[in-house]
């Protein structure tokens, strides 16, 4: 199997459920239309990763996948630089948002594709307490600006309903079951 992504957090999670692969990655925008609704973005990007991939990997089982995370109908991809995670976090702050993480999988003869969601709510976040975690955590390669299983998802998230394991980057109990079946 190739997990298609660079995220180590997607690799730990593929690795501590049992799975062997091996990680193939090369630049891909993650652009998409802008009247697709927010809750379907994830599960786009995963199915158009998955595609700039299988004509290189004809013969490999492939799997990609996207996070995203929405509030409203903002969909909050990974911040650019510490300005827009500081915005990212300070509008999420005393908020509920909904983190979707899109999947495809797909072989030779035959593509799935799926999502899964979250909801995540946090308390309240400090400017000071959003500064110390954008500068110790650099997360600028995350959605959404956090990581759950960092300093603020221990201390400033106050509720979760749905899949932790989404939120990380993968929804593992869906994965899990669509690889058995391929």
């Amino acid at each position: 199997m190739i997990l298609a992504s660079n995220s180590p957090r997607r690799q730990q999670l593929l690795r501590e459920a049992g799975f062997e692969f091996e990680v193939f990655v090369r630049d891909f925008p993650e652009d998409f239309p802008g009247e697709l609704p927010a809750d379907e973005v994830a599960q786009y990007l995963a199915v158009q990763k998955n595609e700039n991939y299988r004509p290189l990997l004809p013969d490999a089982l492939i799997l990609t996948a996207d996070t995203t995370v929405i509030l409203g109908d903002r969909v909050m991809n990974k911040p650019a630089n510490a300005d827009e995670a500081r915005e990212m976090l300070t509008s999420l702050s005393n908020k509920t948002h909904e983190v979707i993480c899109g999947v495809c999988i797909s072989s030779a003869s035959r593509e799935i594709s799926f999502s899964d969601r979250t909801e995540v709510t946090f308390g309240s976040l400090s400017p000071a307490e959003i500064d110390h975690y954008i500068t110790t955590f650099q997360p600028f390669d995350k959605a959404g600006a956090y990581g759950i299983q960092e300093w603020i998802g221990m201390t400033k998230i106050i509720r979760i309903t749905g899949s932790y394991y989404n939120v990380m980057g993968l929804p593992t109990h869906k994965v899990y079951e669509a690889l058995m079946g391929f």
